[in-house]
């Protein structure tokens, strides 16, 4: 089961860049999508399906603003959008498909987690969503086991970006942050796996997968490794490779692919 996870800084933007000719190539079973930047009548009958693949989505209400889309072959058993709050619902934030069958229950998860780096006021939704978000997820691994893919907007430790000593400060780097990311990775609380880490627990340089657009960060590759795949542990136990696709670049984000052993 190969899932993708790509924050596209626009979907039309990324379409443009050439997303949607090298998703084919990629022979991907799932692809999740965050920073969507559109709404349906844009989305509908143009960037709705890629082969094989079907999109849903879950649509910021402010125009060219957030959303996130997830892509399956499989037809979903159910599907959730929002996670049962509405400052952050409104903003398109959460999607989750459901797989269930007798025995087992699977979902499949894209979500964008706010940024604070615009100042305080957005620092503090940031916070919010994040108390909102653990205990929602918290409960959804005590009934199932689920990947969500995200850009979390968090580098969880100073292997995570370059130039960590001069980001202590600021936001996806502050204490509070890390420490939300250690307590949902913590199997004695959040129980979540970081799955790239699992695989590839030591890269520093190789690792980034988000470069801002200031000065020469991405010929220079002073990035920062703000999206994730994280898992229940069984399914986590499952994945054998992981890829960050570099060779082309379709946003200020690279997709981040991982591989599991089972299928949907």
């Amino acid at each position: 089961m190969r899932f993708i996870t790509a924050n596209l800084n626009g979907i039309r933007s990324a379409a443009n860049k050439g997303f949607f000719d090298w998703l084919p190539e990629q022979k991907a079973d799932a692809l999740g999508v965050q920073e969507v930047k559109a709404q349906d009548e844009h989305v509908a009958n143009v960037f709705c399906s890629s082969g094989d693949l079907k999109g849903h989505f879950h649509y910021a209400q402010k125009k060219g603003y957030s959303g996130v889309g997830l892509y399956t072959k499989e037809e979903p058993s159910d599907l959730i959008t929002g996670i049962g709050v509405a400052e952050f619902d409104y903003e398109g934030r959460y999607i989750e498909k459901r797989f269930d069958k007798p025995g087992r229950k699977l979902s499949l998860i894209s979500g964008y987690f706010p940024s604070g780096s615009s100042g305080p006021e957005r620092q503090e939704v940031k916070y919010r969503f994040l108390a909102a978000m653990l205990p929602h997820l918290q409960a959804l691994k005590a009934e199932r086991e689920f990947i969500l893919v995200a850009d979390v907007n968090i580098a969880h430790k100073e292997a995570d970006l370059k130039n960590w000593k001069g980001n202590l400060k600021n936001s996806g780097f502050l204490p509070e942050e890390r420490a939300w990311m250690t307590r949902l990775t913590d199997p004695a609380d959040g129980g979540l796996v970081d799955v790239y880490r699992a695989l590839q627990p030591d890269t520093t340089d190789a690792c980034y997968t988000w470069w801002s657009n200031r000065g020469q960060a991405y010929a220079n590759n002073v990035g920062w490794r703000l999206d994730y795949h994280l898992a229940t542990p069984g399914l986590a136990a499952l994945a054998k490779r992981e890829a960050i696709y570099k060779a082309q670049k379709f946003s200020d984000h690279a997709p981040l692919t991982i591989d599991y052993d089972f299928q949907i």
